[in-house]
């Protein structure tokens, strides 16, 4: 066995080149295996990118198409579009053109009805015109006449035809307006009357209506155009404090009434009555009135400051009427003028309402008063007395503040204000006022709780107290 082995062995070793030769030949098929595969590979690429270029060309080309298919639908849209809007235009044309017509036929048809009635001489009385309720206007027709008297108009107007010229003189440019083609615009002078009128009766606008022979709202329309007209072009003329020299004027005029010396001013602070708001009812709740009348009240304040003849200089026109006179004063222009030193060295005059400060000269207000500031009472009670009798007048004259308004609570400062102004005007011209329409002011002044803000003040006060006692200018009716 053993030898077998060894010849088999010896047999090996002595082919050494049969060996090599088969080791050569599997190292070539080796090799051209690996040429063969990657010659597969590459003609396989080959194919995928012929592959890849015909699909790209083909997503170009449907690209292309459906490119070219949405600008042709544009273009269609574009073109539908065009054709719709020159078809609006053209029905938007004849529509217009028949309005046109419509509206020249609407005129002509009314000229020669106009025509054909002038040539009627029984047909009595103004024509109507398209488009205008026929109303009466007989009644204005009549006052508005030159034979009309003069005493008449006053006692509708509260002033005499020429005041009421001039007011209508003033805003003319800014009242009036132009005539349409379907109605007469309503003249200067009937807007300015409507206004007047209603301010002056506070009569429902139903009555102002069938007065004028104008719409309810019409009506309306005009009291507040006119309000707002009065406020912005006559106020800063007939409304503002004086120049200088007027108060120097005013300084001497006071003290000829009362012997105080360096006043400028009386003030006083009334209520309106007003319908309860819709928002901050109880801000409007005037406890006062309503414990005296027995009857739910609400009201806004109107403070203002006169000179000698009772002419606002100032007024102070809608906080609400639970606040006191002293909160009205702090909230006011007035006081913020006075906190930059605008009346240093003055005296405005107030009721028992009022703090004394250093501009403010109040009456003493504790009980068992001195002889001294009794007197003094007297005398600051006289000048107070004058702002006291100009709102009453104002009251008087202008009815629309005697009872509940109809007009909205955000409108009424301009109408409160229209008439200080137009009460100013009276006033400045002497108008008088018909002794049926004195009114008497009912306003309660509550002491503040601080009487007394500047020990200036109260050491002048009694300066101003003791003069007038001991130089014989204080009266003696407090004795009685």
């Amino acid at each position: 066995m053993i030898d077998n082995k060894l010849l088999h062995h010896r047999k090996r070793r002595k082919n050494p080149t049969t060996i090599s030769a088969a080791a050569d030949q599997m190292k070539t098929k080796g090799l051209s295996d690996i040429i063969t595969s990657l010659i597969l590979f590459d003609d396989q690429e080959k194919h995928e990118l012929d592959e890849l270029q015909e699909e790209k060309l083909q997503f170009e080309q449907n690209h292309t198409k459906k490119r070219r298919a949405m600008a042709d639908y544009y273009s269609d849209l574009k073109s539908s579009h065009e054709d719709s809007s020159q078809i609006e235009a053209a029905r938007h044309r004849k529509a217009k053109a028949a309005t046109v017509s419509a509206a020249a036929l609407a005129c002509a048809a009314a000229e020669q009805q106009h025509d054909a009635s002038t040539e009627k001489a029984t047909a009595p009385g103004p024509q109507r015109r398209l488009w205008v309720k026929n109303r009466s206007k007989d009644w204005w027709d009549q006052c508005s006449s030159p034979d009309f008297p003069d005493s008449e108009f006053k006692k509708a107007f509260r002033m005499g035809k020429k005041t009421f010229d001039l007011i209508c003189s003033e805003l003319s440019s800014v009242v009036a307006k132009e005539n349409t083609m379907l109605r007469d615009a309503v003249p200067v002078r009937q807007r300015v009357a409507v206004c007047i009128w209603r301010l002056a009766t506070g009569e429902p606008l139903r009555l102002v209506s069938k007065k004028f022979g104008l719409g309810i709202s019409t009506c309306h329309k005009l009291v507040l155009e006119v309000c707002a007209a009065i406020r912005n072009v006559l106020m800063p003329k007939y409304l503002r404090w004086p120049e200088e020299a007027d108060l120097v004027k005013m300084k001497h005029e006071f003290e000829s009434i009362s012997a105080i010396p360096n006043v400028v001013g009386a003030m006083y602070t009334t209520h309106i009555p007003i319908i309860a708001p819709k928002i901050s009812v109880a801000a409007y709740f005037n406890r006062r009135h309503t414990e005296r009348n027995q009857k739910t009240s609400y009201s806004i304040t109107v403070q203002g400051v006169v000179d000698h003849r009772g002419v606002f200089s100032d007024i102070c026109i809608g906080y609400p009427g639970s606040m006191a006179d002293d909160q009205v004063l702090e909230k006011s222009t007035l006081f913020q003028r006075a906190n930059a030193g605008f009346y240093q060295g003055s005296w405005i005059v107030g009721g028992t309402g009022y703090p004394l400060t250093d501009w403010v000269l109040a009456p003493y207000t504790q009980q068992n008063l001195t002889w001294t500031q009794h007197a003094f009472n007297e005398k600051i009670g006289e000048v107070s007395g004058v702002a006291r009798g100009a709102f009453a007048r104002l009251k008087g004259r202008w009815g629309c503040l005697q009872k509940r308004t109809e007009v909205k609570l955000q409108d009424l400062p301009v109408v409160l204000g229209a008439c200080c102004v137009l009460h100013n005007i009276c006033e400045m011209r002497g108008e008088s006022l018909d002794p049926e329409l004195e009114f008497e002011l009912v306003d309660d002044e509550m002491v503040p709780e601080i009487g007394i803000r500047s020990a200036t003040a109260m050491k002048a006060r009694d300066a101003i107290a003791h003069n007038l006692l001991h130089h014989n200018h204080a009266g003696t009716s407090f004795l009685s």
